[in-house]
């Protein structure tokens, strides 16, 4: 795949294409069209998603105005209560929340709002953004289905400027408004298939939506990028596997398309021996890693492999956070690629993650580097590995996928 594709993919979808988004479909058809006109037959696959649309959101400190985002699918509402800023989350510290507001670090996560509802919190606030940075962006959250559980209250997002404001100033009271009508709608994966000479199959994912600040260029379009390379190739020279190619929606949104994917084809999954997954590459720093979760040997295999065609990699036995969870989750060994830069050279979720971060050459390198491993897992005599998930990784999919919580 020359340069000048590879550029000309990443300038013509650097925009906000958030799941379940107009962008995002725009952005679906486009990828389809790209397939089309390598010869590939592509489709979309539509999903239900939860969408919602923000009234009125706004969030008052002892009467002071904050700038603030409503957490989408939060419901509706009004509180004010006392506020309570939770800095651990021991029995003491829970044991503060009850009748209150609560400012957290970050943003909200599954067991974190399992916490606070057990314990009695009203409401809460998360921050996100550097307080560093020139900006004051606010990034627009949702509170996913698999956080909530049917339980819901009311959830505000600011900029990490105004938490430090908060903390500093010991602020008392806090005040959330939000109205919001919450509904249903479409998030779309783009399928294409080569068929090989034998049913057995190989899936290639990676996610081509971004988050709501995002241009998405190095998360994750580039990743995107790399499965043309690999299936303009294929598309050329017929494979011993057969091979499905699936561009992901609303990966951002908590794997959704990757889930929405699996559960649609659960029957075919048993003839998927494999998946690679491709989740930010290209960028101008950065160390190349691949993350098995899968047998051990597959660590060995492309530890060997990266020597034999020269390619500094580093390769572990792990749940990505990507697009090759699901897979991992029904018993389909996946490895995910990745060139992982430093957050202060490559940050992803904001405003900074444009082609600025990317070299054209890397994405070159990483994408040949790639489909020389998938020429030998697509052309085996049989997929090498396999077909079985360790222990020790389906423990590391029940606490990524908080079926069970960790110490």
């Amino acid at each position: 795949m020359n340069k000048e594709k590879i550029m000309k993919i990443l300038r013509d979808t650097a925009r906000v294409r958030t799941g379940g988004s107009q962008q995002e479909l725009e952005t679906a058809q486009y990828l389809q069209g790209v397939c089309k006109n390598m010869g590939l037959d592509a489709h979309l696959e539509a999903f239900e998603v939860d969408m919602a649309t923000m009234h009125t959101a706004s969030l008052h400190i002892d009467g002071k105005e904050v700038p603030c985002k409503g957490y989408f699918n939060c419901g509706s509402g009004e509180v004010e209560a006392p506020l309570c800023y939770l800095t651990s989350t021991d029995a003491y510290s829970l044991s503060q929340v009850k009748g209150k507001i609560v400012l957290i670090d970050g943003y909200m996560r599954h067991w974190m709002y399992q916490d606070l509802l057990e314990h009695g919190a009203l409401a809460f606030i998360s921050y996100d953004g550097n307080a560093n940075f020139v900006d004051s962006d606010i990034d627009q959250r949702e509170l996913r289905a698999q956080v909530h559980n049917g339980k819901k209250i009311l959830g505000v997002s600011i900029n990490a400027k105004d938490a430090i404001k908060i903390v500093k100033n010991d602020g008392q009271m806090a005040k959330i408004v939000v109205k919001q009508d919450e509904y249903k709608g479409n998030s779309h994966n783009v399928v294409a298939e080569i068929k090989g000479e034998i049913p057995q199959t190989i899936v290639f994912t990676a996610h081509y939506d971004s988050t709501s600040l995002s241009q998405g260029v190095y998360d994750n379009m580039s990743g995107s990028v790399g499965l043309v390379g690999i299936a303009e190739y294929f598309a050329k020279h017929q494979p011993r596997h057969t091979l499905k190619f699936v561009w992901c929606g609303s990966e951002e949104r908590g794997l959704l398309g990757s889930k929405a994917y699996c559960a649609m084809h659960e029957e075919q999954l048993k003839d998927v021996v494999l998946c690679i997954n491709l989740d930010m590459i290209g960028s101008i720093m950065g160390r190349f890693i691949a993350c098995c979760t899968s047998e051990e040997a597959l660590v060995h295999y492309v530890q060997y492999f990266a020597k034999e065609v020269g390619k500094g990699i580093s390769a572990n036995q792990d749940v990505y956070s990507s697009d090759s969870t699901p897979f991992a989750d029904k018993g389909v060994p996946a490895i995910s690629f990745a060139r992982l830069a430093p957050g202060n050279t490559a940050p992803i979720h904001n405003r900074y993650d444009t082609l600025s971060v990317m070299k054209a050459e890397h994405m070159q390198e990483d994408i040949e580097f790639v489909l020389e491993f998938a020429k030998r897992m697509a052309n085996s005599a049989c997929c090498p590995v396999a077909r079985k998930m360790p222990d020790n990784m389906k423990d590391k999919l029940d606490l990524y996928l908080c079926r069970k919580r960790g110490k």
